[in-house]
């Protein structure tokens, strides 16, 4: 379980970085459409208005499988890590991955005249369970790997992680974007460090 836990966990954020690069380029001018601004509004339907665009439905499928690969990648560190706060952490984690699978239900335009729709509000609710199932997975893991020799480096750069979580969720903005390299590095070092 573990190999195939680190394999999710370095593929998932590879794949969901190169997805989301990709067609924030290839829909530039529709997400400008939907009053996005990479540096004015950075959270401003991206990255879930990515997949109201032509090529939506890539960003549809990315949710789904990248959200797969987390929990997978979840249930690999829960087989490494046996203390409580290990097992716990990687539970949420778990959870995480389904909330982000959930991310999938199409979201609403900030700005339209139309009524929210059923999809756009699950997927608001998929976006808060992640958010809530992620920070206190992250505080558990930090905990955990501070008290596992191998992983006592990883500590640190998770408390980070974490620390980058609480404005993004809160506040939006430019910060998005240093929390979701900062998420998706952390991802990948646990995952090699899993794999090893």
């Amino acid at each position: 379980m573990k190999k195939i836990g680190a394999v999710a966990g370095i593929v998932g954020p590879l794949l969901f970085a190169t997805v989301l690069v990709t067609l924030t380029f290839v829909q530039y001018p529709f997400m400008r459409s939907l009053g996005w601004d990479p540096i004015m509004h950075p959270t401003f339907d991206w990255p879930s208005g990515l997949a109201l665009g032509p090529v939506g439905s890539i960003m549809t499928i990315t949710f789904i499988v990248c959200g797969a690969l987390m929990s997978l990648f979840a249930w690999g560190l829960r087989a490494e890590l046996r203390d409580l706060a290990g097992q716990i952490g990687t539970i949420l984690m778990t959870w995480a991955g389904v909330a982000m699978m959930g991310l999938a239900f199409t979201t609403d335009r900030v700005i339209t005249p139309l009524p929210i729709t059923w999809h756009g509000r699950l997927h608001d609710m998929a976006f808060a369970a992640l958010g809530l199932m992620l920070i206190p997975a992250m505080i558990l893991l930090a905990i955990s790997f501070h008290r596992h020799g191998y992983w006592k480096t990883l500590s640190t750069f998770t408390w980070v992680t974490f620390a980058l979580a609480m404005p993004t969720f809160a506040l939006k903005g430019l910060v998005f974007y240093a929390f979701l390299a900062v998420m998706l590095t952390w991802n990948e070092l646990a995952a090699i460090r899993l794999w090893k």
